[in-house]
Formats: structure tokens, C-alpha cells, sequence
């Protein structure tokens, strides 16, 4: 008997963060000490005042479904965190709140890449990159960074990696799984370079920034010029040790937030009401 299923799906690789922490589960489970580098889940539990807060939001009702984009409130308290953490003037419309980051990143894939479309990924980089961007018709192209660099891409080898056929450049900061943060005079460096490229955007992944022990961090879309041709994406897995709770979000110019409310109103329609309503709360801190 023939495969029934499609080639899209014969040709997709297994999450590996996903299947390790199966295999550490597994092996706990029969009473083995594992200790598991696998998922980025923080060592502490969410805090109180976030869990009042989805609490509450089931007393209050928000049983139904939200705006598929995310609720207003929301996208406002996340225009307030930028604006406060990243120093990012982003407006309501440019922002969409999604089921974790990893569906904001399938969004964008989806709706950024044509067949073909190349997506450069510095190595070492977090391993559904490749994936979600093969899944979407685009080519992963690995630049290979060092430990001279700080595992960082170099102006000159994204000069070297950029052809008529790149889309984006994907890159997280800090690094997942390096650990590498850039710094505001790297990230110009790269910025220079992609100004003599106006067709290349740029997807900046920054859900481990405040996981950061460098002292410093800078948006790329902060950066003169890059606001414009940036996609940053974050969410409260990460900070507030919300990895369960699966809301990420995105900041982007206003066509390309437009076309991401599009194609999520055909895949799961918005994310969790409740959770929503807590990282409300959690964005914008504690009031005592």
C-alpha cells in the first residue's frame, strides 16, 4: 500500500526539543536522575500575581472567543512594553498575539515566503527555524558562526549569504541555543549591510530577552532605518514562566500584521481568552 500522506509531511522532521523532552520524561518516569537541556523552561513557577489575574478573568467571563488578533487591551499593554523595554513606537494594529511564538513564526513564514524564497539562519539556531521555513515553500540557508565571533553573524558573511532570492534573515537574541547576546554597535553593523538590501526583512526572535546575564540588550528594530523591515518577536514563556500558558505576540510593520490576522483566523482563530487577560497583567507588572 501507498503513503496516504502528503509530501509535506513526509518531508518534515520531528521537533527535537519536543522529542528530547519526551525521552527526559520517559526516562524520570522510570526513576532515573535526568537532568533535561531540552525545552527553555524557567526553574520557577508563575508568578502569583499573573495567576490572579487568569483567575479572575474566569469570574469575569472571558469564556468566548477574543479578537483573532488579541484583545485591545492587550495589544496596548504590549505597544507599552516595547515602548518601555525596546524603546519601540509600535501602534495597536502593527501588533498580533498569537498561540506561543512558535505560531507567530509560522505565521510569518506563511505569509512572507513564496516558493523558493530563501531565509538565512545563522548556526548554531533554534531547530524549528529550519523547519517551519521548509514547511512554508522557503530554503533555510545556514551562514555557520564561530566561537571567535561569539557564534554571532558577521556583517561580511551576511553580505556574503544575501542573493536576489533572500526573504529574511532569522535570528534569535540572546541565542537560543548559544546563549549570545549582540550588542547595539553589531546589530548596526547588520543593519548597514541590509539598507543596501531593501528587498531582505528581517525576524527578530527575542523571547530569551530577559534571560540575559550580558547586562545590555537592543532590539535590531531599534536600530535607524530597521523598523521598517523588522519583524520582533517575544512572548511571556520565557520571563514570566509562562511556557504552558502559549501566548506569543509579534511587532510588525502594518501590512505584514494584517496578512499574519488573516491566516490565523484559518488556523486557531486567536489565543486563549483566559491567558490572554493574565498577560495583560503580566506585561505591564505588578501594581502594589
Amino acid at each position: 500500500m501507498s503513503n496516504p500522506l502528503s509530501d509535506r509531511i513526509n518531508n518534515l522532521a520531528t521537533s527535537q526539543t519536543l522529542a528530547m523532552a519526551a525521552l527526559a520524561r520517559e526516562l524520570k518516569a522510570q526513576g532515573k536522575d535526568i537532568i533535561s537541556l531540552s525545552l527553555g523552561e524557567p526553574d520557577f513557577n508563575t508568578p502569583d500575581f499573573i495567576k490572579e489575574a487568569a483567575k479572575r478573568a474566569i469570574d469575569e467571563n472571558y469564556s468566548t472567543y477574543s479578537p483573532v488578533e488579541g484583545y485591545a487591551e492587550l495589544k496596548e499593554a504590549i505597544c507599552r512594553k516595547f515602548k518601555r523595554d525596546n524603546n519601540l513606537d509600535y501602534k495597536p494594529s502593527q501588533i498580533v498575539v498569537s498561540t506561543g511564538a512558535k505560531q507567530s513564526l509560522y505565521n510569518i513564514a506563511q505569509v512572507m515566503l513564496n516558493d523558493g524564497d530563501e531565509v538565512i539562519l545563522p548556526a548554531p539556531y533554534w531547530v524549528s527555524y529550519f523547519e517551519i521555513v521548509k514547511l512554508s515553500g522557503g530554503v533555510p540557508v545556514e551562514v555557520p558562526t564561530s566561537v571567535d565571533t561569539d557564534f554571532k553573524i558577521t556583517p561580511e558573511q551576511l553580505e556574503a549569504a544575501i542573493t536576489p532570492k533572500t526573504k529574511m534573515m532569522w535570528f534569535s537574541s540572546p541565542c537560543n541555543p548559544s546563549g549570545s547576546v549582540y550588542n547595539r554597535e553589531e546589530l548596526t553593523a547588520l543593519a548597514k549591510v541590509l539598507e543596501k538590501h531593501p528587498h531582505v526583512y528581517v525576524v527578530a526572535d527575542e523571547i530569551y530577552e530577559h534571560i540575559n546575564f550580558s547586562g545590555t540588550f537592543c532590539s535590531i528594530a531599534s536600530i535607524p532605518g530597521m523598523l521598517e523591515k523588522t519583524i520582533t518577536v517575544n512572548g511571556v514563556a520565557k520571563a514570566f514562566a509562562m511556557t504552558g500558558w502559549r501566548i506569543g505576540y509579534i511587532g510588525a510593520p502594518e501590512f505584514i500584521a494584517k496578512a499574519c490576522i488573516k491566516i490565523q483566523g484559518q488556523v486557531t482563530s486567536g489565543a486563549n481568552s483566559i491567558a490572554q487577560r493574565a498577560t495583560i497583567t503580566a506585561v505591564d507588572g505588578p501594581t502594589y
